[in-house]
């Protein structure tokens, strides 16, 4: 079956790989890990990839010596992760540490056999991942960050933050599943909170711009700011707009509120890359991903930015400043 996929995806991709990528080949007893990250390679990604690369040095692997580590970065480009999807698989990995749910959606239309890993993922049985979360079965498992239920907690937070808020756009990816569960909870649990839930989907620097400006044509708004890649991809210019058009925002990740955004409430995604490491590694000594639970965070974080608060004209309530795990000024 393995060698089915090999051929299929070259013939398939040949056009698009360098040749020197197609005959690249690890020597001796060197392991090979694909990496597929869904983003663009940054300084942020670099503090995940450097978390895991040290989790696996401790573990006994080490680059140049007994493993290989093959990376792909997509800049949240669908095109681009397809054709990286393809080339990792056509390289034979012994696994694949995949980032993000656009990763593992596409890994899996060209590979049921190579062992895959993923790690901040969100709602991976509702996005059709794995079918349970302790036995996933097939060649899928991994860590995931967000349940659909997260998205309660969002706006619960959002409405600790701006009790006036009345309106309150979820910025997401309408092609990301685990997006689209997020804005089913927000619009469920809308009435307990007060507020009128509108579904902003984006793909786009352009679309974001526009989306915000004309939502905050009126007043009482507010947004929840879901993970996915056109909004990591454009977090700068989206915590600038949030203050700018006066939008209390509540954040997927800590990074945002780094950029200037006002909160967050989150998980570590260092955890979960040191986590990673240590189930390719399971992997790799004959452990099959199918046996292995896939694990849910056991913390969340909630960062606050009271520069963001005064340059959006509010105080942070107290309770609240009590509670948050980190408080930038």
């Amino acid at each position: 079956m393995r060698r089915r996929e090999f051929v299929t995806a070259i013939i398939a991709s040949a056009a698009a790989w360098p040749l020197a990528v197609r005959a690249q080949q690890p020597r001796g007893n060197v392991r090979r890990i694909g990496v597929l990250i869904s983003f663009r390679e940054d300084a942020e990604t670099q503090v995940l990839v450097d978390a895991f690369k040290q989790r696996f040095q401790e573990l006994g692997w080490s680059e140049g010596r007994n493993v290989q580590l093959d990376y792909r970065y997509t800049d949240g480009n669908p095109e681009r992760t397809r054709s990286a999807s393809a080339e990792l698989v056509a390289l034979a990995p012994d696994a694949i540490l995949a980032y993000a749910n656009p990763a593992v959606s596409s890994l899996m239309q060209v590979t049921h056999t190579i062992p895959i890993v993923f790690t901040q993922v969100s709602d991976p049985v509702g996005s059709g991942f794995v079918s349970n979360l302790a036995h996933p079965g097939g060649n899928i498992t991994g860590f995931h960050s967000f349940e659909p239920a997260i998205a309660a907690k969002w706006l619960d937070v959002l409405k600790q933050l701006a009790p006036s808020v009345r309106r309150v756009a979820v910025l997401h990816d309408p092609g990301i599943a685990a997006n689209m569960a997020f804005v089913r909870t927000a619009e469920a649990v809308s009435g307990t909170f007060g507020v009128m839930v509108v579904a902003a989907g984006v793909h786009s620097a352009e679309e974001i711009e526009r989306t915000l400006i004309e939502f905050a044509k009126e007043p009482d708004g507010g947004l929840i700011v879901a993970p996915a890649p056109p909004t990591f991809g454009n977090r700068q210019m989206i915590a600038d707009m949030a203050v700018r058009l006066r939008l209390p925002a509540v954040y997927s990740y800590r990074f945002f509120v780094t950029s200037g955004g006002l909160a967050s409430y989150s998980i570590d995604g260092r955890d979960l890359w040191r986590a990673a490491a240590s189930y390719i590694d399971r992997i790799l000594h004959g452990e099959k991903p199918g046996d292995l639970p896939v694990q849910l965070p056991t913390k969340y974080y909630l960062v606050i930015n009271l520069k963001a608060a005064k340059a959006l004209g509010f105080q942070i309530p107290e309770k609240l400043l009590v509670s948050a795990d980190e408080v930038i000024e």
